[in-house]
């Protein structure tokens, strides 16, 4: 998924920043390559990655520390709050549909963790009282069908995989 290559970047970054009292422009500019390189190989557009990085740049340079926070959370802070930002700041909620049922399609390039999130989602719709029903339609990848299988067995809830 997008955001488990950033998560682990992000972890190697605090872990480089471990024991320091302030952000330096070093670490500043080597933590905003690996944000910016997870991003890109997440086929995030060039100029929104280059628009966030010049944000958490201006936020987080020559920063105090707070004083419950090693510099790399601060970083991590710093990155998340922008993340939010940049994906709506709002929370928003999926709009069911009064005569069911409410389709939701799931579209992405492979290997970006569609399978997987739709176990989440449909996990997520299931706690809200809903009886979400898995659909498997990866014609072109054999293991898709068996992944949805391992998926929804996990969570305990209808699937067509055919």
């Amino acid at each position: 998924m997008a955001f488990e290559g950033l998560s682990s970047r992000l972890q190697e970054i605090t872990r480089k920043l471990k024991g320091k009292a302030r952000i330096t422009d070093s670490d500043l500019k080597e933590m905003l390559r690996e944000v910016k390189l997870a991003l890109l190989e997440a086929d995030v557009n060039y100029k929104i990655v280059k628009d966030f990085i010049s944000s958490i740049q201006e936020k987080a340079l020559g920063q105090d520390v707070l004083k419950s926070l090693t510099p790399g959370q601060q970083v991590i802070k710093i990155v998340k709050d922008e993340l939010v930002e940049l994906l709506g700041g709002t929370e928003s909620k999926v709009n069911f549909s009064s005569n069911p049922p409410t389709i939701v399609m799931l579209v992405g390039l492979q290997g970006s963790g569609k399978t997987t999130t739709a176990g989440k989602i449909a996990n997520l719709f299931r706690k809200q009282g809903k009886k979400p029903l898995l659909v498997a339609c990866d014609v072109y990848r054999p293991a898709a069908i068996k992944q949805l299988q391992v998926v929804r067995k996990s969570v305990k809830y209808p699937c067509i995989c055919k």
